[in-house]
């Protein structure tokens, strides 16, 4: 009896019910684009991270785990205190800027040699390496998206930039400078973001780690493992209480739409209600009813917003 009083009750106004039923799903919809993109997006800024090759990364202190925004504070001569510790292969500087031309794009500032030693060298799909100070390499992905051509002249941190080759992504960033250029335009010679570490046996990280811990005991050491997994939006800063409120403003508006449609309905329902009551029907009876038929717009609306 009371399924169908609500079923009959969503079906006389059809366009009131799937209006309702469709702002909880665009609610329900938002949430989860915007922590899916979120996730999704530092996800793979890791994995660009990792895909490197180095086993381990040597970062300040104080540095966020979003690299691009902490400055370059690391005197690059710690490369070769790095490269004297037994167990390592390669080391190379670099100096990690972000640009906001036409979105937020990391740029690594390398020196061509010790980059290829720790990362085994970019896999060219046109052009060469970086030859001059004035050369920049972008991967195929930033590449298409700004239809981008060998030769052609691009606009980086106020500065133009002759695209000299176009590689595979996955090597930590989209865009790659020489490490000297980068260096000299954001006024810190001689010093870097991070150093990428590659040992002779990538079983031993822990035993090396223990070694660099002791050589340097005031920088950040993490595996590349260990990295990836803390890339999370609760680990940087501001991140996780963005998603909260953009979450808790979306369950708002959507328990509001629902709020309104039922106020609505009881109003426009005294007559049904004046009948319910002299059929001996509870003022409780009628709430559970109310609520009932909110629940079952609500559990449609999530289902339309997942579905979607």
């Amino acid at each position: 009896m009371v399924n169908r009083l609500i079923l009959a009750n969503m079906t006389t106004r059809p366009v009131r019910t799937v209006l309702s039923v469709m702002a909880v799903a665009i609610e329900v919809l938002l949430i989860i684009m915007v922590v899916g993109l979120t996730h999704g997006i530092l996800q793979e800024s890791a994995l660009r991270t990792q895909g490197v090759g180095a086993e381990i990364m040597v970062q300040p202190q104080t540095t966020s785990l979003f690299m691009g925004f902490s400055g370059a504070p690391m005197p690059v001569q710690i490369a070769d205190v790095l490269e004297e510790i037994e167990g390592v292969r390669a080391v190379t500087p670099v100096m990690v800027q972000a640009s906001t031309s036409g979105g937020v794009t990391l740029i690594y500032g390398v020196d061509p040699a010790g980059f290829d030693a720790v990362s085994g060298g970019f896999r060219f799909l046109e052009g060469h390496g970086l030859e001059s100070p004035d050369d920049a390499l972008v991967d195929d992905i930033y590449a298409a998206s700004r239809n981008l051509q060998l030769g052609q002249t691009i606009e980086l941190l106020n500065q133009q930039f002759r695209v000299a080759g176009i590689v595979d992504h996955g090597k930590g960033a989209r865009i790659f400078l020489r490490l000297d250029r980068l260096q000299d335009l954001m006024g810190s010679l001689g010093k870097a973001s991070v150093f990428f570490v590659k040992l002779n046996d990538s079983s031993h990280v822990s035993a090396v780690l223990d070694k660099m811990r002791q050589v340097l005991p005031n920088y950040q050491l993490r595996d590349m493992e260990e990295y990836v997994s803390l890339m999370v939006a609760g680990n940087i800063p501001g991140l996780g209480n963005f998603i909260s409120v953009i979450i808790s403003l979306a369950v708002a508006i959507g328990l509001l739409v629902i709020f309104v449609t039922m106020y609505s309905t009881m109003v426009e329902r005294t007559r049904e209600i004046g009948v319910l009551k002299s059929m001996g029907a509870s003022k409780g009876y009628i709430f559970r009813l109310v609520l009932r038929e909110s629940a079952l717009l609500t559990v449609c609306g999530i289902g339309a917003g997942i579905g979607l």
